[in-house]
């Protein structure tokens, strides 16, 4: 297949070589020229993805319509808050054969859109047989290094989502399908607001009970934004919810536990952001879901707490003491 991924951070890297090493003819794009032109002298990103080579079949460009044209898939894989720039390039060209796969984890501060929404936003003429995603448990890191890694190619139309499984399935890259866009993304959004949480919930130095305590009730908390929304109940107990859930909140390699780890230690949030070189969906993604949440009359909790705690100069500590001493509720409630 022709596949063109559309950002060359470590996530957009990383998949662009699984595409290339698997024998699809893939063009990495990044919007920086100079950038792009190093990539392609050196045939690797030192900066993201280092000692990992270019395939043969993997190009490098910095112009988007030249890119995009003409793809079987088109992989968004820019921050969260970029898809929308990112794919308004996209509105001169016919896509009507192709398929837009989002690995873009977050929700769209302005809008309160899902990926998919801003995708169907931007590009009115795709139809929902031409919009996917691909969430899950995946951290480049091990990806890269072809650890066993399981995710979901999720689409309101089956044979799309059969077709994106089709497309990056490799023997260490396990892809299920999911019909339940909405569930997906959402799970895939929120549990990066929860990884914040977790984070800061190490850098207290507050032990196992209090992140198996955070993890379930952060599962909870965005599988009622999901059922509101009208997602399937099973699909937060599958790769896409629990999986990616644990992942983001428990590894090392989680930027947006890093960033909730050192904010629990009492540094700032901008002092953080700037020492990580990579965009922390979390930080922006709490914002939309905030005010989601407000909208649709969800209780949302954690998700305030964290909010509080970057916004509104809230410790991390007192948040915690304002969770835990909420009304006393059923478990299910």
């Amino acid at each position: 297949m022709n596949i063109t991924v559309l950002g060359a951070g470590s996530w957009g890297t990383t998949l662009a070589i699984l595409l290339a090493e698997k024998g699809h003819q893939v063009t990495l794009w990044s919007h920086n020229p100079e950038k792009a032109a190093r990539l392609a002298a050196e045939r690797e990103n030192k900066e993201y993805v280092p000692n990992a080579r270019f395939p043969d079949t993997l190009s490098v460009c910095a112009d988007i319509l030249k890119a995009s044209s003409g793809k079987d898939f088109i992989v968004v894989a820019t921050p969260a808050q970029k898809v929308r720039e990112t794919l308004s390039k996209l509105t001169s060209l016919d896509l009507s054969r192709t398929i837009i796969v989002n690995v873009s984890k977050g929700i769209e501060i302005s809008t309160g859109y899902r990926m998919s929404e801003v995708t169907k936003d931007v590009l009115p003429q795709l139809s929902h047989r031409q919009i996917a995603a691909l969430y899950g448990p995946s951290h480049a890191e091990e990806v890269i290094e072809k650890h066993p890694t399981a995710v979901v190619a999720s689409s309101l139309d089956e044979q799309t989502a059969e077709k994106v499984q089709e497309a990056f399935f490799t023997p260490m890259f396990r892809v299920y399908v999911n019909t339940d866009l909405i569930g997906v993304e959402v799970a895939g959004s929120v549990k990066n607001v929860m990884a914040l949480a977790a984070g800061a919930v190490d850098g207290i130095g507050y032990g196992d009970n209090a992140k198996a305590a955070l993890i379930t009730r952060g599962l909870a908390e965005l599988s009622r934004l999901g059922l509101k929304l009208g997602a399937n109940p099973m699909t937060f107990a599958g790769l896409a919810g629990i999986g990616d859930l644990v992942v983001t909140c428990s590894s090392r390699h989680s930027r947006n536990r890093y960033v909730g780890e050192q904010i629990g230690k009492g540094r700032k949030l901008d002092d953080v952001l700037q020492e990580v070189k990579m965009v922390t969906e979390g930080v922006y993604t709490t914002k939309a879901v905030v005010e989601l949440a407000r909208k649709l009359n969800v209780e949302m909790p954690i998700t305030q707490g964290v909010y509080d705690v970057l916004f509104n100069h809230k410790s991390p500590k007192e948040a915690v003491i304002e969770l835990m001493t909420r009304i006393p509720k059923y478990e299910n409630q």
